[in-house]
This record gives C-alpha cells, sequence and structure tokens, in this order.
C-alpha cells in the first residue's frame, strides 16, 4: 500500500508543476524554500548574487533557471520576462546581519524588491492571478488588525525604525502589499509571513499559524526553524486550500512547543 501512496504522490507532483521566481534564493531560508520546491517537482527561476554559494544539487537541477544579478540592478525589461509564465513568486530577500547590510545600501531592498516585481506581474498581463509570498517579521504589525501592543513596546519599535533600516524597509514592503495591492487586485494576491525569531533545524517540525502574534513581538517572540518557515511558504505555493485560507493576510508562525 505504501508504495502505491508514494506513486500517487509522485503522479499529484507531476501534474501540478507550477513555475516560481524565489527571490533571495541563496539566503539561508530562501535556500530552503527552493530545495523543498524542487521536491515538488516545481519549474523555479531564482534570483542570486552569486551561485557560489547554492549546493551542487540546485546548480545542476534541469528544472531550475539560474538569474544571477542583484535584484535592483535588473533592468524593468529584464524583469518583466523574468516573471513571465511564473505562477507565484516568493521573495526570500533580507538585510545581511552585518554593519555594512544594516546601514549600508540598498536600505530599502526588500520594499524596492516587491515594487519592481509587483510592477513586472501587472505589465506582463498574465492569464491568471499570481501568487507573492513575502518572507518579513512578527516585529511588524499588521495594520488592517487591532494588534495591541504595550507603550514599551511602542517606544522599542519607534526606535528601530529610527536606527535600524531593515525594520522600516519590512514594514514598507508589507505596507505596500497591503494598501497598493489590497485585497481586490484581479492580478496580484499576496501573504505576508512573519516568522518569530528564526533559528536553525535539520528537519521538518510540527509548527502554528496564527492571524496575528500570540506573544510580545518584542519581549518574548518565540522561536520558529527555517525550513519551517519554507515548508509553510512552499504549501502557500502548492495547497490551494491553505492559500484560500491566508490570501490578503499576515499569518505569524511560531514552532510548536515540546
Amino acid at each position: 500500500m505504501g508504495r502505491w501512496v508514494d506513486l500517487g504522490a509522485r503522479i499529484m507532483k507531476i501534474k501540478d508543476k507550477i513555475t516560481v521566481l524565489v527571490a533571495g534564493a541563496s539566503g539561508a531560508t530562501g535556500r530552503l524554500l527552493v530545495e523543498q520546491l524542487l521536491d515538488y517537482g516545481h519549474y523555479l527561476k531564482i534570483i542570486v548574487r552569486s551561485k557560489n554559494k547554492l549546493p551542487e544539487s540546485i546548480k545542476s537541477n534541469r528544472n531550475v533557471t539560474i538569474i544571477q544579478a542583484s535584484i535592483l540592478d535588473l533592468s524593468v525589461a529584464e524583469l518583466n520576462e523574468y516573471v513571465k509564465g511564473c505562477n507565484a513568486i516568493a521573495s526570500c530577500l533580507g538585510h545581511n546581519m552585518s554593519f555594512q547590510g544594516i546601514f549600508g545600501k540598498p536600505r530599502k531592498l526588500v520594499t524596492d524588491a516587491t515594487k519592481r516585481l509587483c510592477s513586472a506581474i501587472n505589465k506582463g498581463e498574465p492569464k491568471s492571478t499570481v501568487k507573492y509570498i513575502l518572507m518579513n517579521t512578527v516585529g511588524n504589525r499588521n495594520r488592517d488588525l487591532p494588534e495591541k501592543i504595550s507603550f514599551s513596546e511602542k517606544c522599542i519599535i519607534w526606535l528601530l525604525r529610527l536606527l535600524v533600516p531593515p525594520h522600516i524597509d519590512n514594514e514598507e514592503a508589507a505596507d505596500f502589499l497591503r494598501t497598493k495591492i489590497g485585497q481586490n487586485d484581479n492580478t496580484i494576491k499576496w501573504v505576508v509571513v512573519r516568522p518569530s525569531s528564526l533559528i536553525d533545524e535539520e528537519d521538518v517540525s510540527e509548527y502554528k499559524t496564527h492571524s496575528s502574534p500570540t506573544r510580545s513581538a518584542i519581549f518574548n517572540d518565540g522561536k520558529v526553524s527555517r525550513v519551517n518557515v519554507a515548508a509553510f511558504m512552499n504549501k502557500l505555493i502548492t495547497d490551494q486550500n491553505l492559500w484560500e485560507k491566508w490570501k490578503g493576510q499576515m499569518p505569524v508562525i511560531y514552532n510548536k512547543e515540546k
């Protein structure tokens, strides 16, 4: 019986193949997402600054088209060509946790990439809706919901906006999808994934998703493994029922506490 169940799953994977563009594919979470999407048999276009950070299993995979470039250096015409035919776009872009990565340019990497990719999608006039999944942070509130925080948390977030450019970059990228693309765009539908503090674990484990944080995003934000974040993003792309549940929202993800 097990063999036939496995065969059925493989047939479904082949039948449901789609094309996904992944930005930030060489990052710690992006690379895991690429591996999981490939395991499902999908076709991928990945944008990376350098191929050197990619494992050979990705570089040699026939289902992968590698675009070696800084995403903000790509021309509008190039981006239009790359997003053409894509059913989904996943952004795992983020700032390196170094002095240059936090305070250097580009300060609006995530926001500008989101704007440019969405513009490219719309200009391509796709025949069906394109999913846009943005990896963000639990420290960013969903202002479509009454997510209340304490006065001390508000003070710290104000300081983060003032002193740590990546924080406001994450806020503005999510706000672009929330307010400019909105809920009624006929071409782009989106989900902003808000992980708690990221940790490294080898295997996918149980995790919980919520519409809003269930604990303080500043003082007790919890943990989630990068591989679990990748698994959730993968399921948003491949599982239509899950997509319908979360589209237009900003789900928070935590590892299930043992």
